[in-house]
């Protein structure tokens, strides 16, 4: 369903659990990003106010997100740290067409949060099969399914909204050729993209 041209190697599951403290703070930290980033497509194209009805509701379901991670890290009395930085992230972002036409960028940043979504997707549902800890282990699968939930809407408001602009489905594979170079080097740290 992701389309995803790289599998995650199980070892990443051998280094998430053995730095499962890390792994929960690096993953409440993605939840407070994907917040901003959806205020941020609100802000920034504001003359698409069905891009804004759908990035308020999704925005507010990521806060609560990162309001259940936060409660996974009490629960296990681990404090929440500080702001790990996500280089998997910086990296996708590097690929966002800059400048140009204000379609090719927006169809670029909703690409760019769908790329994002569809990955920790297929992290989340490695967690949630192979993680010994029960509880995360459901955890992640409902997490696993807002995701995907996420990855489609990014997707389809890009077809929506630019579609008349734009193949869509040529530039997400486009993205996810690019996504496939970079991702390969990642996996080998307790985040959740690294």
């Amino acid at each position: 369903m992701l389309g995803l041209k790289f599998t995650t190697p199980l070892e990443w599951i051998d280094i998430a659990q053995q730095n499962i403290k890390e792994i929960l703070i690096d993953h409440a930290y993605c939840e407070q990003k994907a917040a901003s980033h959806a205020i941020s497509l609100i802000v920034n194209f504001p003359e698409y106010p069905e891009l804004a009805e759908v990035m308020v509701k999704l925005a507010q379901e990521e806060l609560q997100h990162f309001e259940m991670v936060l409660q996974k890290l009490k629960e296990r009395n681990f404090d929440f740290g500080c702001e790990r930085k996500d280089p998997y992230v910086n990296d996708l972002y590097n690929f966002i067409r800059k400048g140009g036409r204000r379609e090719a960028v927006l169809i670029d940043r909703l690409l760019f949060a769908a790329m994002i979504e569809a990955r920790s997707c297929e992290r989340f549902k490695l967690l949630s099969e192979h993680i010994s800890d029960d509880d995360l282990k459901e955890f992640y699968r409902t997490l696993m399914i807002s995701e995907a939930r996420h990855y489609t809407t990014f997707i389809q408001l890009a077809k929506k909204l630019c579609g008349h602009f734009e193949d869509i489905d040529k530039r997400w594979q486009e993205w996810l050729d690019y996504e496939n170079t970079i991702i390969q080097k990642y996996g080998k740290k307790e985040l959740i993209h690294g």
